[in-house]
């Protein structure tokens, strides 16, 4: 609960400062920030910490990373909050579908009938064809599906690659990227501006820290329906700071994605446990 309120603030102070800043260099200096704050992990084993048995999928990471964080954090900043943060719950089904392509992952009807809803409800909230249709909905379903594709790669990578690998990487690979084009937009920050990029910095690090410690010691199934719990998040500061309320259309379009995420959890840990029972019931009567 407490990463879900932090990572909505994150959005919020993306949004107040991408009123006059580029989204690069906002991303810059977020990623100097983190990289700051995690390395005394990173310099315990460097240069050891960069050896990795599969640098192809680590920088994947780093580009799909980049896709996830510039798309998203610009929708963010042209969006109203609660739009952007609706828009990106499509992620769960990216990644439905991303692990059957590429993991082989067995989905089975009652699954692929969510992911369907799911992406009913994200066309409700974009309506295409409309007055009300906006480029920057199609960034935030954009940054879901980069989101949805670094934890497809994560997967992989944690089965031969170290935390520390995963962890330097992550935090140098976008920010080195990021230098060039942070650079060439870069515009002189005001003491305000100054604040709100330090706070960016300090408050990602403090929210993936959250949720580290919350997906060590809890029920996976149960913080992931918890996370929604940022939509709530989301409308209150954007009502509160910028005036903006959710239509009619997203939050109808919203419920959708939300229930149908909740079934496909719910349907994931009920499959899981089925497969435990009779994994159980086999070594019993062997």
């Amino acid at each position: 609960m407490l990463a879900s309120f932090v990572f909505s603030l994150m959005a919020l102070l993306i949004k107040l400062s991408g009123q006059r800043l580029h989204i690069t260099q906002i991303l810059l200096v977020r990623q100097i920030g983190m990289a700051i704050m995690v390395s005394p992990a990173i310099l315990r084993n460097f240069p050891g910490s960069l050896r990795s048995e599969r640098p192809a999928l680590q920088l994947l990471r780093v580009f799909f990373a980049l896709v996830a964080m510039l798309c998203g954090f610009t929708a963010i900043i042209y969006m109203p909050l609660a739009d952007a943060t609706a828009i990106f719950f499509a992620k769960s089904f990216f990644v439905t579908i991303f692990a059957v392509v590429f993991l082989a992952e067995t989905v089975g009807i009652y699954r692929w009938g969510a992911v369907l809803l799911g992406f009913v409800g994200v066309l409700i909230m974009l309506q295409p064809g409309t007055d009300n249709f906006s480029i920057y909905g199609l960034a935030s379903l954009t940054g879901a599906a980069g989101a949805a594709a670094v934890m497809i790669l994560l997967r992989l990578l944690t089965r031969i690659e170290s935390a520390n690998t995963i962890m330097t990487y992550g935090a140098l690979g976008v920010g080195v990227v990021m230098l060039i084009p942070g650079i060439y937009f870069w515009q002189r920050p005001t003491t305000t501006e100054w604040l709100l990029l330090v706070s960016i910095a300090v408050v990602s690090y403090f929210a993936q820290k959250c949720n580290i410690f919350a997906y060590k010691h809890g029920e996976a199934s149960l913080l992931a329906s918890l996370d929604y719990v940022r939509l709530l998040w989301a409308t209150l500061f954007g009502f509160l700071v910028f005036g903006q309320f959710p239509g009619l259309s997203t939050w109808f379009g919203a419920a959708i994605v939300v229930a149908a995420a909740i079934f496909m959890i719910y349907r994931e840990t009920r499959c899981k446990r089925g497969r435990a029972v009779a994994v159980s019931r086999r070594d019993g009567e062997s």
